[in-house]
């Protein structure tokens, strides 16, 4: 028990265990994070300083374009005041309450490769704002994290609402090693907010996976072309000014729009168009990056323990 705790003046009946709880569940879900995370190979944090960029597109279409070439994926919306990725996946379930209370919570399962953690998903009324101030939020991050079966992950994707508040501070503070997958636009009032992003990843040690340009023309539903309507070259533009890598840029097409709104992912699908063939590159690039770790492989034993038998060890002999 600490020093402050040591007498009746310091410290009133019942505060001291009840500080000491608080400290013990922190200390368990510190934990339980530290499982958790422990089974998952990458964490990307998809961020951007700008509003209105497509971060939640470029994240749902980063997470099921992954799914897709068989890696086990996992979607995290930790925009608690605007959580889009369930609706942008038409996904209709609820949360299940585990078994018993030490059981994790199951995510849900938008098909073999791909687990989604939404708070919308959570509530009753999915139109209800969520009026929450920092520590609550901090505190629904960490527990997606602790609380959740994840299970073995080859890529965690984190949507992320704008700016460098509660949120991406939460998510820095919360999951070491997570990188940081920045979006922008190519015009200069984005570019200007992005660099306060990227300014917030060096200032809280976060490295940057590379830099997309999304909404980079746009993609005529007649005729296939590509008009420049936002400019051209900003987001690679920015990441030669930081010496980041350019993931590349993804132009804009009516499809996105309606795919997003009728819950059927269009990026990433088979369909053929500069916008899908672009993104395609983008999920290569972040692969090529950030590739799954494979295990490291179990030492080879005989039953009977090492080949040399009881004596030193002969590199010419030895199996284990």
């Amino acid at each position: 028990m600490s020093s402050s705790c040591g007498s009746k003046s310091s410290c009133s009946s019942g505060s001291c265990s009840s500080q000491e709880s608080q400290q013990a569940a922190i200390a368990q879900q510190d934990n339980a994070i530290t499982r958790s995370l422990g089974k998952i190979k990458n964490k990307i944090l998809v961020m951007s300083g700008k509003g209105g960029v497509g971060k939640s597109t470029v994240s749902v279409n980063l997470a099921l374009g992954l799914a897709n070439r068989g890696h086990k994926v996992g979607l995290m919306d930790v925009d608690i005041h605007g959580p889009d990725v369930v609706r942008m996946l038409d996904m209709k379930g609820s949360l299940v309450a585990p078994a018993t209370p030490d059981a994790l919570v199951a995510p849900l399962q938008y098909n073999d490769n791909l687990k989604v953690v939404s708070l919308e998903y959570m509530m009753k009324d999915r139109d209800e704002a969520i009026i929450w101030r920092g520590p609550l939020k901090i505190q629904a991050i960490r527990q997606f994290v602790a609380d959740f079966d994840w299970g073995e992950l080859d890529y965690l994707i984190i949507d992320a609402p704008p700016g460098t508040g509660d949120e991406p501070l939460s998510v820095a503070q919360t999951i070491p090693r997570v990188q940081a997958l920045v979006v922008t636009t190519p015009q200069k009032v984005a570019l200007a907010d992005v660099r306060k992003s990227i300014n917030f990843c060096k200032t809280v040690k976060v490295e940057i996976v590379g830099v997309v340009e999304n909404m980079s023309g746009f993609v005529c539903p007649h005729c296939s072309q590509t008009v420049d309507i936002f400019k051209t070259g900003g987001g690679e533009e920015i990441a030669r000014e930081f010496d980041l890598p350019f993931l590349g840029r993804v132009p804009m097409d009516p499809r996105v729009v309606m795919a997003g709104d009728d819950g059927t992912p269009y990026l990433c699908s088979d369909a053929k168009s500069p916008a899908t063939e672009a993104f395609a590159a983008v999920v290569s690039a972040v692969e090529n990056r950030l590739p799954p770790v494979a295990a490291p492989a179990p030492l080879k034993m005989s039953d009977s323990g090492c080949g040399c038998g009881g004596g030193p060890c002969n590199p010419t002999t030895c199996d284990c």
